[in-house]
């Protein structure tokens, strides 16, 4: 036995777990974690297709608000108050004890806990619709929400992270600070132009749709043909159970009040996250190293919110028709 050779190989040891915890703290270091997934043109290319869809629909969803009927809600705060609770307080918690019950890693968790920081957005405004929500209040909590962000997302993601170990320098508050006023401008600007120029609403409104639709498919094709085989990653147990249960425990609110529209409409704006936000946040703050195939992660979970939205939908129209038909025979 030499007492030399074992002290040397206790430094070794010693240097090999300090070097794991600087890879896990600071996230230029954590190329070990995921190979170069995506060539730097591609890279760039899905970068400016992310961006400038966001400010097109961020424009468009600006277009949809009404001065009169935000200060209207703002006057009696009562539905967005509970709104902006669940949203900045159910769907953070919800994310965070997903990311803890399914021991995920630091890079994941980060993606998940924006995932469930992130407001609510246009998709919810359209689920509400459908769903025979009212409408006023399902675009001042989305107007409410996305403004909030700018301070709420960067607070919960400081708060969250403390529950896991080196993650607190793996967040880019900068990045997403910087993310969140570059998108909140153009929201601003839709609601300039519905204000001033109210007859070019629908129209740029439409447009915005039409382009966020066509973008998902051709970020899709190209994450598909590029990467291939690493798409495997986002269909792991834990991430497709996390997208399904966080939009599922926000929806839970339709449970026991199908049949009060402010009700629904909380529902639609508490389980319906801005995914284009995300989407965005994600890939632009975080370097392809370090954050891998779950940049995808957004599409995934914005699936299973239009699935499961769909879901209760069609049962609330069932249910809606099934007893204004029965009303209409007792008459």
């Amino acid at each position: 036995f030499n007492p030399g050779e074992g002290q040397s190989r206790r430094g070794e040891d010693k240097r090999k777990r300090l070097t794991q915890q600087v890879t896990l703290q600071t996230p230029t270091n954590t190329s070990l974690l995921y190979p170069s997934l995506l060539s730097p043109v591609m890279d760039k290319t899905i970068n400016i297709i992310m961006i400038t869809v966001l400010l097109i629909v961020m424009v468009s969803l600006g277009c949809t608000m009404e001065v009169t009927k935000i200060k209207d809600h703002i006057l009696k705060p009562k539905g967005v108050a509970i709104a902006i609770l669940s949203q900045y307080g159910i769907m953070p918690l919800t994310a965070f004890c997903l990311t803890k019950g399914f021991q995920l890693s630091e890079a994941t968790a980060v993606v998940i806990l924006i995932c469930g920081c992130c407001p609510g957005g246009a998709l919810s405004n359209i689920l509400a619709l459908a769903i025979k929500g009212d409408m006023n209040l399902s675009i001042v909590m989305t107007s409410c929400s996305t403004l909030l962000a700018l301070a709420m997302m960067p607070l919960l993601l400081y708060l969250y992270c403390h529950g896991f170990s080196n993650l607190q320098k793996a967040v880019p508050y900068v990045g997403i600070v910087t993310s969140l006023v570059a998108i909140l401008v153009p929201c601003g600007a839709g609601i300039l132009i519905n204000y001033f120029r109210p007859q070019y609403s629908k129209i740029i409104t439409k447009v915005g749709l039409c382009v966020l639709m066509i973008s998902i498919l051709v970020i899709c094709i190209i994450s598909i043909v590029e990467i291939g085989s690493s798409l495997l990653t986002m269909l792991s147990p834990p991430l497709m159970a996390i997208a399904v249960l966080l939009p599922l425990i926000g929806y839970a609110f339709v449970r026991d009040s199908i049949l009060f529209y402010k009700r629904r409409t909380v529902a639609m704006e508490t389980g319906c996250q801005n995914i284009q936000l995300c989407a965005t946040v994600v890939k632009v703050a975080f370097p392809p190293a370090v954050i891998g195939p779950m940049y995808l992660f957004p599409l995934v979970l914005g699936f299973f919110q239009v699935a499961e939205a769909a879901l209760l939908i069609v049962l609330f129209r069932c249910y809606h028709w099934f007893t204004t038909k029965g009303k209409g025979e007792t008459r």
